[in-house]
C-alpha cells in the first residue's frame, strides 16, 4: 500500500468479494457506511467514496490482491471538495 491510513473494512459480498463496504474501523472507532456515493476501479484497486454514520465523507481504497484497505481521503461534513 502507499502511505494511506490502514483500515479494517467489512464488506457486503454479493456477486463478488468486496462488492461494497458496509462498515470500517478507523483506530478504535467503528463507522457504518450509510451511503456509497461513488465507486471506481483501477488495475489492482477498488475505490469507494462513502458517507459514514458520522455524516463525513471518506474515500476508501482496497488493494484487491492483498485484501488490504486504506483511507485515501477524509472530508468533514459541510466542507466542499
Amino acid at each position: 500500500m502507499t502511505g494511506g491510513i490502514r483500515l479494517r473494512v467489512t464488506c457486503y459480498e454479493g456477486s463478488r468479494a468486496n462488492e461494497r463496504p458496509i462498515r470500517f474501523l478507523l483506530g478504535e472507532k467503528q463507522y457504518a457506511v450509510t451511503d456509497v456515493i461513488d465507486r471506481w476501479y483501477g488495475p489492482d484497486y477498488l475505490y469507494f467514496k462513502v458517507r459514514a454514520d458520522d455524516g463525513n465523507i471518506y474515500i476508501l481504497r482496497c488493494d484487491e490482491i492483498n485484501d488490504e484497505w486504506e483511507l485515501e481521503l477524509f472530508q468533514k461534513s459541510g466542507e466542499s471538495s
